[in-house]
């Protein structure tokens, strides 16, 4: 069991806080893991919980350093755990609300959709874009995070690439 070295009035916050650091990370770290199914939840609360302090330093009781620290871990504990909750209980509703969507692809005839099949999976993708779910060339732009000049080529191409697919012989069949 660390115990936090004392500070006085005229200290460095950066010093006092460095102290309590080494003081008390193991025992804080030790707490978490205690309390957290997955190591790394753990090296997250003992974060937050330096980072409050580090805020908070001129707030901290010199003479209770190590028990305040475990208050915050634990506040800082609920924040998480809570946190949790809400996103199982939102990823819950958002699974149960799924199974009631039908998506319906676009009926092709059989040879064009061979033809884009045969395409990479950028073209496939960016014709997609465009055509089932109506980008413009700007907003594709933003869906690639690229120039609109740079979408407008690459759409360009995969067009291409695609006729190309569908002038090949052997889909002609």
């Amino acid at each position: 069991m660390a115990r936090a070295a004392p500070s006085s009035p005229g200290d460095d916050p950066a010093a006092r806080f460095e102290r309590l650091y080494r003081a008390c990370y193991t025992d804080l770290l030790g707490y978490a893991l205690r309390r957290t199914d997955r190591p790394e939840a753990a090296a997250d609360v003992v974060a937050d919980a330096f980072l409050v302090a580090w805020r908070r330093i001129d707030d901290i009781p010199a003479d209770q350093a190590r028990p305040w620290l475990f208050g915050v871990a634990r506040k800082v504990m609920a924040n998480h755990h809570r946190a949790d909750r809400r996103s199982a209980d939102l990823a819950a509703r958002l699974r149960q609300e799924l199974t009631q969507v039908t998506t319906v692809e676009p009926e092709v005839p059989e040879e064009v959709g061979r033809a884009f099949r045969a395409l990479p999976d950028a073209d496939r993708e960016l014709l997609r874009l465009v055509a089932w779910e109506g980008l413009t060339a700007d907003e594709l732009a933003v869906a690639l995070d690229c120039t609109v000049n740079a979408a407008r080529i690459r759409l360009h191409r995969a067009r291409r690439r695609f006729a190309a697919a569908l002038r090949e012989p052997s889909l002609n069949r």
